[in-house]
């Protein structure tokens, strides 16, 4: 037998085979392309349908209620137009709330960033009680914002809250009215407790990020005589500003979304100094009963979310989509 004959060789075994794989496919169109199809199908849709049931159906609903004066019973027959819109955005309340939402959103770049990256820096290197700290840091993001929300609230009541009583003892002055209840500082102490709250999730991104980052960029850099310093800002840190980038995207989205901790810290109070646009608008129709308004407020919750998404995408996530690519 030849070389050539040996090499173009069919056992009887596998033309069986392949004669019996010819015939199952022989009938259907497009062949295995049919059968993924189909399974992509039947992974995709549970996905599709809950975000048809708890997203898009949501937000259609919202948008039909925005259009009528309606208090959450009876009929929806009493059409306002575009008079709840006309009410949301001309009143102060909301204003100050979507104010509220972006100072929330431009603090937690400016502190949060810097502050998470300078822990994730810390803690990539080989120090005692690496763990612990690592722990310390993120558990408070695992824990639920009911949670969190009742016992700060309790550490800040004035008088017998544990942060006066200690701050008093040392010397330092407390406001009459205490943290939460005064309004020129009531907004940033709800920020100091969402820092707390969510930290974590930065430092454990970035964290992740920088353990990602090849040790022999390092390496090759110490020989060359660079510092530790001038190793993290000049390597670490710019390989990973895809997760940067990323972070700041669901940062952003969180902030604009705010709702949980106010509610429980102070309500939107006082005298409207912590309202976002989520406790405006729950207040309007839960508290109030006036679910068109509430509406149309959703509605510009998610037109001013979604917007600032597709910006971010468009300016900032691109270069990474690009890079992938």
């Amino acid at each position: 037998m030849t070389t050539e004959g040996t090499a173009t060789a069919e056992s009887p075994g596998a033309a069986v085979v392949r004669r019996a794989a010819a015939r199952r496919t022989a009938g259907r169109p497009g062949g295995g392309r049919g059968r993924q199809r189909l399974e992509i199908l039947l992974f995709v849709t549970p996905a599709v349908a809950l975000m048809a049931v708890f997203v898009v159906w949501p937000v259609v609903s919202a948008a039909r209620m925005s259009f009528f004066r309606w208090k959450g019973f009876g009929p929806m027959d009493d059409f306002a137009g575009l008079q709840n819109y006309v009410s949301v955005l001309t009143d102060e309340v909301f204003t100050d709330a979507v104010v509220h939402n972006f100072v929330i959103v431009f603090l937690s770049i400016l502190v949060q960033l810097p502050l998470g990256l300078a822990i994730a820096v810390l803690l990539n290197r080989r120090i005692r009680a690496r763990g612990l700290l690592r722990t310390v840091i993120f558990v408070p993001y695992v824990l639920a914002e009911v949670i969190a929300g009742v016992v700060w609230f309790q550490l800040l009541q004035p008088g017998f809250g544990l942060i006066e009583t200690l701050l008093s003892a040392v010397g330092i002055p407390t406001p009459e009215q205490g943290f939460l209840g005064t309004p020129d500082i009531a907004l940033a102490t709800v920020f100091v407790v969402l820092t707390w709250k969510y930290l974590g999730l930065a430092v454990l991104l970035f964290l992740a990020g920088l353990q990602g980052v090849d040790d022999e960029l390092q390496e090759a850099a110490q020989l060359d005589g660079a510092s530790w310093w001038q190793i993290q800002r000049r390597i670490s840190i710019p390989l990973i500003a895809p997760t940067i980038r990323t972070w700041c995207f669901l940062s952003m989205i969180g902030s604009l979304q705010l709702f949980d901790m106010v509610w429980i810290l102070t309500g939107g109070g006082p005298a409207n100094a912590t309202t976002t646009m989520a406790t405006y608008l729950v207040d309007q129709g839960s508290q109030r009963g006036n679910y068109g308004i509430a509406g149309a407020a959703s509605v510009v919750l998610f037109l001013i979310g979604f917007v600032m998404a597709m910006a971010y995408q468009v300016l900032v996530l691109r270069r990474d989509t690009k890079a992938d690519a």
